[in-house]
């Protein structure tokens, strides 16, 4: 896993998780200051969040297809300089309607992440270490959120909120020298493993796409996806705000507050792929999907139950205590919706079926943190949101249980 010529990919991959949550969570760490400065309501604000969700669920898509067809290395390149140059310019922004169309803008240069990650694990790791390697690579994404806290935070009080984004900026712009430089497309064709990896992904004859996208196991995967992202995007947008307004944290002490939950997340990420890929090889007689259904079902399940108790609490200590756990535990469960897809679709297809997935759930995004706003302003308090969170993951993790099941004709 760790050899000479895959682990530049490892690191870049993880590397570029990190810079993706970084520039993502930074608006909500700015967002007291960007709302004091531009005059802007907690709805106007749920919908700025929600913003770059749009155009980020089309390009998990079109990301997903262009690197199937022009490659994953080329794709997350272009991905990277996109996405960095509107992070920037988020410190140009002059009012609503400008952030919403820079987030839009971000949110397109974002939304192939993940699909690539996917893409690139399938070209250069075989099949019993890919779950682990998408869970090592993707944990860079809460490490990202984790350091975005003290980052943006500080510099936002120290000088300028608009510094902070300027910064992040040049910090993408530098990797993308990096990954065009020490990453190829696809490993050498001569080593064993790799060829055995090809031999094992190419199917007999070629499936369509639109084959796949009618699968139920598609379909509900990306439904529990759904799930996964509406508390990821609740915690992600809104949880500093909370922090702030419904317990009177300070800005300084909550971006040192917000790290909590991320380190978490940055464990359980990493080793939630490590642990289905144990259960594989432990339980393999039961079939490859079941080691994933395993810890999807079981991890989704309680992080919906903390994310639901937390907005019941009365303390900020036993607030953050659960909203940290509940984002342990969905971590757990954040490399096995792509390594189900590496599982049932052929390698011609797992960047589109991945992509499509990333969509459908990433409308989570789009809906998510306007309906927080809106049931915040109506309400007067965050306890809906949260409740509302833990009961729609509850309900997903169950139809995974039902839904998901091996796809024939792929196998």
């Amino acid at each position: 896993m760790f050899s000479k010529d895959k682990l530049p990919v490892i690191i870049l991959l993880f590397l570029a998780g990190v810079i993706n949550y970084l520039d993502r969570s930074a608006l909500s760490i700015a967002a007291p200051f960007i709302q004091e400065d531009l005059t802007l309501t907690a709805t106007q604000m749920g919908i700025i969040f929600s913003s770059f969700s749009v155009g980020y669920a089309i390009f998990n898509f079109l990301g997903g297809v262009a690197s199937d067809k022009y490659g994953a290395k080329l794709t997350l390149f272009v991905a990277m300089i996109v996405w960095s140059l509107f992070s920037g310019a988020i410190a140009l922004a002059v009012g609503f309607v400008s952030l919403i169309v820079i987030r839009i803008l971000f949110g397109m240069g974002e939304g192939p992440l993940s699909a690539t990650i996917n893409k690139m694990v399938n070209n250069w790791f075989p099949a019993n270490q890919r779950a682990s390697v998408i869970g090592l690579t993707n944990s860079g994404t809460p490490l990202g959120g984790a350091i975005s806290g003290p980052i943006v935070g500080f510099i936002a009080i120290a000088y300028s909120w608009k510094i902070s984004f300027i910064l992040i900026m040049a910090i993408g712009l530098i990797w993308a020298i990096f990954w065009w430089k020490f990453v190829k497309e696809k490993p050498a064709k001569n080593p064993n493993e790799n060829s055995a990896v090809q031999i094992e992904a190419q199917p007999k004859e070629k499936i369509p796409l639109t084959f796949y996208l009618k699968q139920k196991t598609v379909l509900f995967t990306a439904f529990a996806f759904f799930a996964y992202n509406y508390i990821l995007f609740f915690f992600l947008t809104w949880f500093p705000s909370y922090l702030v307004e419904a317990r009177g944290v300070s800005v300084k002490d909550m971006s040192i507050i917000t790290v909590i939950p991320w380190v978490l997340g940055f464990i359980g990420l990493a080793a939630g792929g490590f642990v289905s890929d144990y259960v594989l090889k432990k339980f393999a007689n039961k079939g490859v999907l079941f080691s994933r259904k395993v810890i999807l079902v079981s991890c989704l399940f309680v992080s919906a139950v903390c994310i639901g108790f937390a907005g019941l609490v009365s303390t900020t200590v036993s607030a953050v205590t659960l909203v940290a756990l509940s984002v342990f535990f969905l971590y757990l469960t954040g490399a096995i919706y792509w390594a189900i897809i590496q599982d049932v679709v052929d390698q011609n297809n797992v960047g589109s079926v991945g992509g499509f997935m990333h969509f459908l759930a990433n409308t989570a995004g789009i809906i998510g943190p306007t309906l927080t706003g809106f049931l915040v302003d109506t309400s007067g308090t965050f306890t809906p949101a949260f409740i509302l969170a833990g009961g729609l993951a509850i309900f997903a993790s169950l139809a995974v249980v039902r839904f998901v099941r091996p796809i024939v004709k792929a196998a």
